[in-house]
């Protein structure tokens, strides 16, 4: 005989998980940093000058403080370095490349750490064309407001990057807000003898066209034209903003100052410097190959998540407005049911398994009900008392039948083949039902397609926060969304807490189906594809006892998460067939993968992003943004409590449910989604009960025994 062992879940999914988010949260963090994310773009006012020596402020553009005594030099006479900053762009770049390789010139493009990063492609076509490159520091930072460490870090991340784009290592830097050497002031003049000790060398620029004021093409080109011989350095710009201006005035400036005899070069051969871009050493290759692979990755996260974003909030709007609709739908609809009473007795089975805590109050409420009813209480192998409490209460209509302990859905089959009325009803061993709700979910049976009746599942024990956000998704999620698969006829879950059925419709499918942990969403969709229809009665009201703790909820939920995606990938030939199974396949299954699976397992990543949008951001917009979320929460919840008669306090514990509670469920899912993956059988996990009270407005239950069979325990 064959020995089967279970595969068990896996153990690290935390270590998973936790890894995944920590790799989120650094790229995002360096996508931050690179792009100059969490630092204001602007410059400090000029400041006083007492130290700057005259001869810097008064020398060339090119400024070599790499000794104790500074020199300048700058472009030659009728020679002018053209030079470009912020890039490389992929819009802009490509099209200044196109104009210079048109009329045969070259120039000097001083990149940033991140662009380059970003478009590395855009770095080697640049060097290709035969112009040079500088470095503009990683993030486009003041050098001025910042210390040696971070403009020590600036540049050498600029040298990671263009090592890891092209192979290349550069003796050129223009510090961001640059202007001309006579507007160096004294935080200017320290940093620049900062670059000069790494042995750098500073640009300026001599003619500043200032198109990054989009002043119009001619005046670019009036602030670019030498006003005498002499040499200068030009400074525009290849990306931060609109640059059409400054390609249409390059297609004029550059032929103009051709014609008037100029020569239109790079820096270093404008004024006679050599080495200027040499090859980087391997070991900055390897570590800029890394660092453009990170900001890559980053990139594509970074746009991926805000795609998710903008997904998840069009799937959040449009999910309210179809639930809101079907709701009121289902209001209307319910209205003209037709309210019709059996005049047979109902089985009601109660599945026990260490019950003893609850089963009393479970039963008298069952016994309370105003329709008649059979108990058949199934007890699966006890061992905490309570076959014998319910033998001990001798209750008249209340049969106890004990088994070995073989799980939920054997004990239902047991009380299945037990019970001897047309329909039954389902309850679970920790519920109490309301006197109506039995006569109210056996109604919809007078339509003869209908094979079962979810009802409606309400926290009992809702003291506490946890308790109140159970209590919250219950009435909202839970109850709103059943409307809606009511109205859709696609309801995949009647659940185990109350729910009714016709007998034989389960018996033909062979009973309870035992291979899955969520058997009750299991044979709700074994009856929709067998051609049933399921319906919801929202005053079939049973209160259940939700779980007290985290850790028991964390069980419950993995259980029924897990169990979910069993049921689902059982039924997923559903998505094919036609009738009920088709609407099942085509409209319940995607809305539960798409809701409660895609999202979740999204959502913590989802949420990181959103947080780094704060941060890094404007955070009224992110503000405004999460109170249109709340809102869409918080005006389904009023209608929800609303329809079920429930007093509006416990919403407000609905913004703190988003911090926790969600977070949470997210985990949830993903461990479900993981577990699946690996192919494991996840264990049925037991909750700890304390028992529910017995509505006081229980009505005594009428005597039934007459003409039965003997329904007294002896």
């Amino acid at each position: 005989m064959a020995t089967h062992h279970r595969t068990p879940p896996p153990r690290a999914h935390w270590l998973l998980l936790g890894t995944l988010l920590v790799l989120t949260v650094a790229l995002l963090t360096l996508h931050g940093l690179v792009l100059g994310e969490f630092h204001a773009d602007e410059s400090t006012p000029q400041g006083p000058t007492d130290t700057v020596p005259a001869a810097v402020r008064t020398g060339g553009a090119v400024i070599d403080a790499r000794t104790p005594t500074p020199a300048t030099l700058g472009p030659k006479d009728h020679m002018l370095a053209l030079t470009f900053d912020d890039g490389p762009d992929p819009t802009w770049t490509p099209k200044v490349l196109s104009i210079l390789d048109h009329y045969g010139v070259h120039a000097t493009f001083f990149v940033t750490g991140a662009h380059a990063a970003q478009h590395p492609d855009l770095v080697r076509e640049i060097l290709a064309h035969g112009n040079e490159i500088g470095n503009h520091t990683g993030t486009h930072v003041d050098l001025r407001d910042v210390d040696a460490t971070r403009t020590d870090l600036e540049l050498h991340a600029t040298d990671l990057a263009l090592a890891g784009a092209a192979g290349i290592a550069t003796s050129l830097v223009r510090p961001p807000y640059s202007a001309t050497p006579d507007s160096i002031d004294d935080l200017a003049w320290q940093s620049l003898r900062r670059i000069g000790a790494d042995g750098r060398l500073t640009v300026l620029s001599d003619l500043d066209s200032e198109d990054w004021r989009l002043p119009g093409v001619g005046k670019i080109i009036a602030n670019s034209t030498p006003h005498d011989n002499h040499g200068a350095v030009v400074l525009m710009h290849d990306a931060g903003g609109d640059r059409s201006q400054t390609v249409a005035a390059l297609n004029k400036f550059i032929p103009t100052m051709l014609g008037a005899g100029w020569q239109l070069d790079t820096v270093s051969r404008t004024s006679g410097i050599t080495g200027v871009n040499a090859p980087a050493p391997a070991e900055a290759k390897v570590g800029g190959w890394l660092l453009v692979a990170a900001v890559q990755t980053s990139d594509v996260l970074t746009s991926l998540l805000g795609i998710f974003l903008l997904a998840a909030s069009l799937l959040a709007v449009l999910r309210t407005i179809l639930v809101l609709v079907a709701t009121w739908v289902h209001v209307r609809r319910t209205r003209r049911r037709p309210r019709w009473r059996p005049g047979e007795p109902v089985t009601v089975i109660v599945p026990a398994y260490n019950e003893k805590e609850g089963i009393e109050a479970t039963v008298r409420s069952v016994l309370a009900s105003d329709h008649p009813v059979w108990v058949i209480v199934v007890d699966d192998g006890s061992t905490d008392g309570t076959a014998e409490l319910v033998e001990r209460l001798n209750l008249r209509r209340v049969v106890l039948i004990r088994q070995a302990n073989a799980g939920k859905p054997a004990a239902l089959n047991t009380g299945l083949a037990a019970a001897r009325t047309d329909l039954v009803v389902m309850v679970d061993g920790d519920t109490v039902l309301e006197p109506g709700t039995v006569r109210t979910a056996v109604a919809h049976f007078a339509d003869p397609d209908v094979g079962a009746v979810s009802g409606n599942a309400k926290v009992g024990n809702r003291g506490g926060l946890l308790g109140k956000w159970q209590h919250i998704e219950y009435v909202i999620g839970f109850n709103l969304d059943r409307r809606m698969y009511d109205v859709l006829e696609c309801m995949p879950t009647v659940p185990g807490a109350i729910g009714a059925f016709r007998r034989e419709a389960v018996l033909a499918l062979g009973g309870i189906p035992t291979d899955t942990l969520a058997e009750d969403t299991d044979l709700t969709m074994a009856l929709e594809r067998d051609g049933w229809r399921v319906v919801y009665e929202q005053h079939a009201r049973a209160w259940t006892e939700a779980p007290a703790t985290l850790s028991q909820l964390w069980k419950q939920r993995y259980r029924w998460c897990y169990g979910t995606l069993q049921a689902v990938w059982k039924h997923r030939g559903a998505v094919f067939e036609r009738g009920a199974a088709g609407r099942l396949g085509r409209r319940g299954i995607p809305y539960l993968l798409l809701f409660q699976v895609a999202l979740p397992v999204l959502g913590p990543f989802v949420d990181v992003a959103a947080i780094f949008g704060t941060l890094v951001g404007d955070w009224p917009t992110a503000l405004a943004y999460w109170l249109a979320f709340m809102l869409m929460q918080v005006v389904p919840g009023v209608i929800a409590f609303r329809l079920d008669g429930e007093r509006l306090a416990p919403l407000l514990a609905l913004p703190l449910q988003q911090f926790v509670y969600r977070q949470l469920m997210y985990l949830v899912v993903v461990q479900s989604v993981m577990t699946a993956l690996a192919g494991a059988r996840l264990p049925w996990h037991k909750l700890v009960r304390t028992g529910l009270s017995v509505p006081a407005a229980s009505p005594p239950a009428p005597d039934l025994s007459a003409g039965r069979r003997s329904d007294r325990m002896r």
